[in-house]
């Protein structure tokens, strides 16, 4: 893991982009805009084989809020408001606030990995597995990315990747990436 001295130059040599708070040793992620709230769908089974079906889970987005009352149980998807991008021998790992667990608040649900060439806006599941109603303030700190450096050969041609990063459209794109025939993969 690098420290604030180590992520502060390779922020100086153009290997890492930060707009962001560094606090300790790693950078602090702050809910933006837009938030985007799974609904109720209107088929019982969401295939995943299937995009249109997985896009049925998802209601309008929330552009425009200061705040949002997030109900027990209810899961959310939410930007991170600066953009983050990685060189070719940085990765990143998302760890959500233990404050916030302590009130109900699962932050980042799935893998903590950021990999090398990550270049937009990093979403963060979010999940009120407590009893009562979640207040979320745009702008306020969800979690820390910790910055590892690779080790060993690296290739430094990193691709980017076609889904992920876009600001505006936090869904999942299972079913795009991964289609049911092996052979279109």
């Amino acid at each position: 893991m690098l420290s604030a001295e180590s992520i502060t130059w390779l922020i100086e040599q153009d290997a890492l982009e930060w707009p962001g708070q560094l606090r300790g040793d790693g950078l602090m992620l702050t809910l933006g805009r837009p938030l985007q709230p799974l609904a109720a769908p209107s088929m019982q089974v969401i295939d995943l084989a299937d995009q249109a079906s997985i896009d049925d889970l998802y209601g309008e987005p929330v552009t425009d809020w200061t705040s949002y009352e997030m109900m027990p149980g209810e899961m959310l998807l939410g930007a991170v408001e600066q953009p983050l991008r990685l060189g070719a021998g940085v990765m990143g790992m998302i760890g959500g606030l233990s404050h916030l667990a302590r009130v109900g608040l699962a932050v980042h649900v799935t893998s903590p990995f950021v990999l090398p060439g990550w270049n937009g806006h990093l979403t963060l599941e979010l999940v009120n597995t407590g009893p009562a109603v979640l207040r979320l303030h745009h702008g306020m700190p969800l979690g820390r990315l910790l910055v590892f450096a690779l080790d060993g050969p690296r290739s430094d041609d990193v691709a980017s990747h076609p889904f992920y990063g876009r600001e505006a459209d936090l869904k999942s794109r299972y079913a795009d990436e991964f289609p049911a025939d092996p052979s279109q993969r």
